[in-house]
This record gives structure tokens, C-alpha cells and sequence, in this order.
């Protein structure tokens, strides 16, 4: 069994960091013993073990932030864990989506990293928010009120303005143009409830 595999070190506790499958992001790290990884297998959530109370835990079991597993690899030494999870809500007990919500250093001239996954899964969950819970005054709202019809219009819109900014060749005007094209190719996506992670299966076929 691959189980056995895994170097649980003299507590019996290994390491385990916990991903999102989708955009990459590192949620969270705790520890595992042979139990609550045999129990993460069996059930698809996270389970891990408390070193302070001694105990099993199920993430999410009291916050309701649950993590369904997706993936788990160990690393070339078998002395560390890799989750990939769908999580829900956030992963941190501050309420943080990510408990590595605090700087400790950064080089001098680094621009804050942006994960463009991570923006566009963000966008995508507001979007469905704003058609679940609709506010008054939204242009997303106003746009699936409208229909159809009028995201289509939008989109080849947008889809112009990103051409005319390309013959300008102006990068700060396509910039501007190509964000509005994908903002509105994503209230589409909502609309037909296509997902980015759909998207994303399907250009990996493309890049084979």
C-alpha cells in the first residue's frame, strides 16, 4: 500500500501542506499521523492530528470550511504531504483565506505576485454571488437580468475595443480592454455554467 511509503517521523506525525487544486495557492500546514491520513483516504476531507490537544480533527467540521481532497502526493524524501483541495470558505481559523496572510520579507523592487488563477476564481465566485444574491445598482446584476442577448452584445463589444487597442498599439489601453472582455466573457461563463477549471481542462488538451 503507497501509505507505507510515507516516513512518519519518532511522534509518528508528517508534515502535510494543504493547496488549492485550482489556482495553486498554499492554504494552510499541519500535521498527520497514520490514522487521520488513513481517514482523510477514506472519507475525501482533511483530517489531521492536534499536537496540542492530542487529538484527530476534521477540517471544517466546526466552521464549516471544509477541504474535499482532489489530490495528494508525497515528496522524493516521504517525509512531507501535498493536499490539493477544493476548499470552502476560508482556510484559516482569522477567517483568511490563506493562514500566510503576513509578510515577513521581500526582496527590494519585488512587485506584489499576482496569481492570475487566483483573481479569475475570485471574479468568477462574485459574479455567482452578485446572480445568487442580487445588489441593487450591480452592472452584474443589471446584465443577468438583461439576458443573454445583451452579455453577447457586450462581449463583442469588448471584443472590439481589444482590437482597436491592439491597432493603437497601446499596451495600457489593451490592458484596460482585454480585463473588460474577461470580466464579461466571465458573466457569461456563469450564466451557462461553465467553469474556469473547464476552460482550463480544455486548453491543457490543446497544449498535449
Amino acid at each position: 500500500m503507497l501509505i507505507d511509503n510515507i516516513k512518519f517521523n519518532e511522534h509518528g506525525l508528517v508534515p502535510a501542506i494543504v493547496q488549492d487544486y485550482k489556482t495553486g495557492e498554499v492554504l494552510m500546514q499541519a500535521y498527520m499521523n497514520k490514522e487521520s491520513l488513513e481517514k482523510t483516504l477514506e472519507t475525501g476531507r482533511s483530517w489531521f492530528y492536534s499536537r496540542s490537544r492530542k487529538e484527530l480533527w476534521e477540517k471544517g467540521a466546526t466552521s464549516g470550511c471544509i477541504q474535499t481532497v482532489k489530490e495528494i502526493s508525497y515528496d522524493c524524501d516521504g517525509d512531507s504531504l501535498l493536499l490539493k483541495v477544493d476548499q470552502t470558505g476560508a482556510a484559516c481559523h482569522t477567517r483568511n483565506r490563506s493562514c500566510f496572510y503576513r509578510s515577513l520579507w521581500k526582496a527590494e523592487g519585488i512587485e506584489e505576485a499576482v496569481n492570475i488563477g487566483e483573481v479569475v476564481e475570485r471574479l468568477y465566485d462574485k459574479v455567482g454571488d452578485r446572480r445568487k444574491n442580487p445588489v441593487e445598482g450591480s452592472y452584474t446584476c443589471y446584465l443577468f437580468e438583461k439576458g443573454i442577448d445583451k452579455i453577447c452584445k457586450k462581449i463583442g463589444e469588448e471584443s472590439t475595443e481589444v482590437v482597436i487597442a491592439a491597432k493603437n498599439e497601446s499596451k495600457e489601453e489593451a490592458v484596460y480592454e482585454i480585463s473588460d472582455l474577461i470580466y464579461h466573457l466571465t458573466v457569461l461563463m456563469n450564466y451557462m455554467g461553465v467553469t474556469y477549471e473547464d476552460i482550463g481542462i480544455e486548453l491543457m488538451k490543446r497544449s498535449r
